[in-house]
């Protein structure tokens, strides 16, 4: 059996798109027979024991916070982390170590597999330098952009495997010079074990928002400006004036929310807008059953061109109808007029005229839907696409026993 070995930025019992992505790869390695443990590195914020059980998988954390000017506060935790995870290799001896972005997780990565002669994957989520531009903690070029590349660049170069989420990213190594026959594209996807039956409206929920009877159309997610909602709340009042029922509901917060709210009580179609703020992921079903529509405006940029996000696949799971920008990323998982419909990205009109357009033809949702339902289980199950892990792991394993093999004759 297969023993893997995962080195993680954050982990549960925090939720985000990188914890629940790491739990459904987790989670579909076990019911596929491979042995995994999770380290994670200092960045884990959450209070608790040194090691954990959480959801049936083992996690070990790093201790300690690391100081210092930039470069070299992040050079230590990539120190204490190389530490943690030979320390962990040294007693479990996984065959593989697959390390998940940032570089500070491959880096770290990188050093304990040297050290131990054991085969590396690095796995990009995103290139953090793109999503720091875009949570507005960084910009294009800076000092602090170009160190973060360069790390990435030197944790592709030391693993002997590297996988994407999408062909986007995939794209963007290869102008890097790294070798297509290197990188596997292992897309984003869904647990469909979590998902049963679509949810039926909650109507106490409804009332508490005084939503009305629809249609409602619905973000559920952070508010970082490159989510684009400024342009979703632009959209309303053209399409209140077509269709004068209709809602729009932002569940979430995030760095843009005081301005989202701002933008929207200056809107002449305020009343037809909720915000609910925060709620607990448990929570999350509940107001998705209040919405048909689900709405992801990305703006464009290098970012969300590159980068496939999950939420759309999520929707469509929930059997509600997804429309999105055009922005690269929503172009690899929206077939426009079959699975969703696509909008012209920074363009508020164009947006309201599409969701004018999709809610004037109910008729066609029902068939929406299920071409949605079966994309995703088509292309975006955790159960079908983990084989794509296992195949890499065995072509690394055994190239390293031959290697061995070799070094012993």
């Amino acid at each position: 059996m297969t023993r893997v070995l995962h080195v993680l930025d954050h982990s549960l019992p925090l939720h985000s798109g990188y914890t629940f992505r790491t739990r459904a790869i987790l989670k579909a390695q076990q019911a596929a027979g491979i042995e995994v443990r999770g380290v994670t590195g200092m960045r884990h914020a959450a209070e608790g024991p040194a090691s954990e059980d959480i959801d049936g998988l083992a996690f070990r954390r790093t201790p300690g916070a690391a100081s210092g000017p930039v470069g070299l506060r992040e050079w230590r935790e990539i120190g204490a982390l190389a530490r943690t995870v030979e320390q962990i290799a040294r007693e479990w001896r996984p065959d593989v170590i697959h390390a998940h972005s940032p570089a500070l997780c491959g880096m770290a990565a990188a050093r304990a597999a040297r050290a131990l002669d054991l085969p590396l994957v690095y796995e990009i989520r995103a290139f953090w330098e793109d999503a720091a531009v875009g949570n507005g903690t960084s910009r294009d070029g800076s000092v602090k952009y170009r160190l973060t590349r360069e790390l990435e660049n030197r944790a592709i170069a030391a693993s002997d495997a590297v996988v994407t989420i999408c062909q986007g990213l995939r794209g963007d190594l290869m102008t890097r010079g790294v070798a297509a026959e290197k990188i596997t594209v292992m897309p984003n996807g869904v647990d469909l074990t979590l998902f049963g039956a679509p949810p039926p409206r909650d109507e106490g929920l409804a009332r508490d928002l005084d939503i009305g009877e629809g249609p409602v159309i619905g973000f559920i997610g952070s508010f970082y400006d490159y989510e684009g909602l400024d342009d979703l709340i632009d959209a309303m009042p053209a399409l209140v004036r077509s269709h004068p029922e209709a809602r729009l509901l932002l569940v979430g917060g995030g760095p843009m929310e005081a301005a989202l709210k701002a933008r929207s009580e200056a809107s002449s179609a305020a009343h037809a807008i909720r915000f609910t703020g925060r709620v607990p992921h448990s929570e999350v079903e509940r107001y998705y059953s209040l919405c048909q529509v689900m709405a992801y405006p990305r703006k464009r940029s290098r970012l969300t061109d590159l980068v496939t996000p999950l939420k759309p696949l999520e929707a469509m799971v929930q059997g509600r109808i997804v429309a999105a920008s055009d922005v690269g990323g929503h172009r690899e998982l929206v077939t426009d007029g079959l699975t969703g419909v696509l909008f012209p990205a920074d363009d508020p009109v164009a947006c309201a005229a599409r969701l004018a357009a999709l809610l004037d033809s109910r008729a066609y949702w029902d068939a929406m839907r299920q071409a949605g339902q079966a994309h995703v289980a088509a292309y975006h199950d955790w159960a079908r696409n983990i084989h794509r892990y296992q195949d890499i792991y065995q072509v690394l394993v055994g190239a390293a026993h031959r290697g061995r093999t070799r070094a012993a004759a």
